[in-house]
């Protein structure tokens, strides 16, 4: 009988004790969420009047302008995207020295009516490769087999044909173009740019570690004449790793009766903003580094006159 007392009481005791734990436990609980919800409330309380009181009207034509914008943030306007462009464009208050290469003329037409402005259209530019270094006119010495990069490629050492100067060939330029406007020639190793797909944005060029890519005016019918060499070596030494390299004989400059040509560190350049496509220049070049984009084939007796002068 005292046994059976003794452990009816313990039994309660164990009881009691199970009770007040999940008492205790529950109270937790239910205090962790109370202080929880209280920290939130506060919180959002903070936010919302920080918000309030900081708070900067942002002008509605940023949203109309970036409507009118293609939105494929590609960077060629020099920012980080298209509505960094238009937040660029409402600050500035005018359309002086922004253009949006991808939309082009009509794109910027567009805008003007938001801003009340006249927009001064810029003549459209494409992307030229300026080497002519090809497995033909520059031979490979070395077989390349490290990370497919061109910017790591040229880190490393001079290239697989030796000019220090021309395109390395692995095609980070292509890798770079969002619109498809690009490929790796299987037969020359240079990249070709597709006229028609090409909207200067300008990400090739950036991209490319040598500055082989230059973004140029696409000229009248869609017609280009630009020196395709970046060689700035003597003669000689450009002749040793590429045969059409320019070798700043000043013929074409002597040849140009616009002064669109110049010879700097042992290369010629054609400035496309004063060229009038007049193609005097091209026949006059002794290594054919002079391209000319898109005209009719010289005829006969031209050819026969430039050779005899």
């Amino acid at each position: 009988m005292l046994n059976t007392s003794v452990f009816s009481f313990f039994f309660c005791i164990f009881v009691v004790c199970i009770i007040l734990k999940n008492y205790v436990f529950m109270n937790i609980i239910i205090m962790s969420f109370v202080i929880l919800a209280a920290l939130a409330a506060i919180a959002a309380i903070t936010v919302y009047i920080v918000a309030k009181k900081f708070y900067v009207e942002e002008d509605p034509r940023i949203d109309m302008v970036n409507e009118l914008l293609p939105g494929v943030n590609c960077g060629g306007c020099g920012f980080p995207g298209c509505r960094a462009f238009a937040e660029a464009i409402i600050k500035q208050g005018s359309l002086d020295g922004l253009n949006c290469p991808v939309g082009g003329a009509d794109c910027m037409k567009s805008i003007a009516p938001v801003l009340g402005v006249e927009v001064i259209v810029e003549d459209p530019k494409i992307a030229v490769v300026r080497c002519s270094g090809s497995k033909v006119n520059s031979p490979r010495t070395v077989d390349y087999e490290g990370f497919q990069s061109c910017r790591f490629s040229f880190n490393l050492y001079t290239g697989v044909t030796g000019c220090p100067h021309g395109c390395v060939g692995l095609g980070s330029c292509v890798q770079s173009c969002q619109f498809d406007a690009m490929y790796i020639d299987e037969e020359t190793g240079l990249p070709v740019i597709i006229d028609d797909k090409c909207v200067a944005c300008g990400a090739c060029v950036t991209t490319c570690p040598r500055g082989v890519i230059q973004l140029r005016l696409k000229g009248k019918k869609d017609r280009r004449i630009f020196v395709s060499c970046i060689n700035k070596e003597k003669g000689a030494l450009g002749k040793k790793h590429c045969s059409v390299v320019c070798i700043a004989c000043a013929k074409c400059q002597k040849a140009c009766p616009f002064g669109a040509i110049t010879i700097h560190n042992n290369l010629a350049y054609i400035d496309h903003t004063k060229c009038k496509l007049c193609r005097k220049c091209a026949p006059e070049c002794p290594t054919n580094a002079i391209h000319e984009v898109n005209f009719p084939e010289r005829k006969v007796a031209e050819k026969s006159e430039v050779e005899n002068e």
